[in-house]
C-alpha cells in the first residue's frame, strides 16, 4: 500500500508501507531505501 510520511518540518516521502512502529511512526520503502516518519 502506498503511504506518505513527514520527515522533519517540510520533507515528505511517498513509498510502500513496510512496517508500523509502536510509537505511531511508519516505515516506507522507496526503491532500496527505507524512510521512517509520521504518517500524513
Amino acid at each position: 500500500m502506498l503511504r506518505t510520511i513527514i520527515m522533519g518540518s517540510c520533507i515528505s516521502v511517498q513509498g510502500f508501507l513496510e512496517k508500523t512502529l509502536p510509537d505511531g511512526r511508519i516505515m516506507v520503502r522507496v526503491g532500496q531505501q527505507i524512510f521512517t516518519g509520521r504518517p500524513v
